[in-house]
C-alpha cells in the first residue's frame, strides 16, 4: 500500500513538472514572437508621380590610375669621331686618277688630304660627305664643317667631283659642294685655287658664279642658276655676307668670292697659304 502511494506521488510530481515545462516553453515562444513583431522594418519608398526615385547609394569605385608613361630619352649620337682625315690612299687615288687628278697634275698627292665629314641635308637628316683639300687647310676645313654641322647648316651634297667625272658644270648643276679639282679658272688658262686644294664651293646651284663679260653678255655658272642671280631674294640656301656660313669661313682665315668686285662667286671660299 505504501509503495503504491509513493508510486502515485512520483507520477504526479513528474506529470506536474512536464506540464510546467510545456507552459514555460509556450510562454517563451510568445515573448519571442512579440519581440520580433515590435522591431522596426525598413522603410518602403513609393514611386509618387513626378517625384524621382532616389537611387541607392553605391560605394565609391576606386579606379587604379594608369601610370603616365615616361618617354624614353632620345639617344644622343656622338658624331665627333665622324670628322677625320687621311692621306690619299690607293683606293682614293683609283677614284680620282685621270679625273680630278689628271696625269699632268703638278701638285703632289702628299700635299692633299681626304676628309670625311657629316652634314645636314636639305631634308633635315644627317648625311655623310667627303672632300679633298690641301693639307695646309685640312684642319681648318674639318673644324669649319664641324661648326656648320653643329648649327645644322643645310648643305645638300658633299661629294668628290669625280662622281661627276670631274665635270665642274655637272657638279654645280647638281648643287654639289666640293673642293679639289685640278683645273683652270673658267674662261681662263690660269690654274684655279681648286687645283691646289685651297678652295671650297658650297651649295653651288643656289650660289652661282656670275659676272658681265667685256662684250656685255653675262657669264653664269652653273647655267641652270638663273633664278638665283638676284641676291635680294629671300632664300635659305643663299650665302650672304655676315650670315652663319660666311662668318665661320671668315673666322678660319678664308675669303669669300661674293666680296669680289668685278666678278661674284657666291659659292666660293678660298684661303691663301705661304
Amino acid at each position: 500500500m505504501a509503495k503504491r502511494i509513493i508510486y502515485i506521488f512520483v507520477l504526479t510530481l513528474l506529470t506536474g513538472l512536464l506540464v510546467f515545462s510545456i507552459m514555460m516553453m509556450v510562454k517563451y515562444y510568445k515573448e519571442s514572437t512579440a519581440e520580433n513583431e515590435n522591431k522596426p522594418t525598413a522603410a518602403v519608398t513609393e514611386n509618387v508621380p513626378g517625384t524621382p526615385t532616389p537611387s541607392p547609394t553605391e560605394p565609391p569605385s576606386f579606379v587604379t590610375p594608369t601610370p603616365t608613361p615616361v618617354p624614353s630619352a632620345t639617344p644622343i649620337v656622338d658624331y665627333s669621331k665622324e670628322f677625320y682625315m687621311t692621306r690619299i690612299s690607293d683606293d682614293i687615288f683609283e677614284r680620282i686618277n685621270g679625273k680630278s687628278y689628271p696625269e699632268d697634275a703638278t701638285i703632289s698627292l702628299d700635299d692633299l688630304r681626304w676628309l670625311h665629314v657629316m652634314h645636314y641635308g636639305f631634308d633635315g637628316e644627317v648625311h655623310e660627305g667627303e672632300l679633298i683639300v690641301n693639307h695646309a687647310i685640312a684642319h681648318d676645313t674639318l673644324e669649319i664643317f664641324r661648326e656648320l654641322f653643329d648649327i645644322k647648316y643645310p648643305i645638300e651634297k658633299i661629294r668628290l667631283i669625280d662622281e661627276y667625272d670631274a665635270n665642274d658644270e655637272a657638279s654645280m648643276e647638281d648643287n654639289n659642294s666640293s673642293a679639289f679639282c685640278y683645273r683652270t679658272i673658267a674662261e681662263s688658262t690660269t690654274l684655279s685655287n681648286h687645283a691646289l686644294g685651297l678652295a671650297i664651293d658650297i651649295n653651288t646651284l643656289y650660289n652661282p658664279y656670275v659676272y658681265e663679260r667685256s662684250d656685255g653678255s653675262t657669264f653664269l655658272q652653273p647655267e641652270n642658276a638663273g633664278d638665283y642671280v638676284d641676291r635680294d631674294q629671300d632664300n635659305p640656301y643663299f650665302i650672304k655676307k655676315d650670315d652663319a656660313c660666311y662668318q665661320i669661313f671668315i673666322n678660319h682665315g678664308f675669303t669669300w668670292g661674293g666680296d669680289w668686285k668685278s666678278k661674284k662667286d657666291y659659292q666660293h671660299f678660298e684661303k691663301e697659304i705661304n
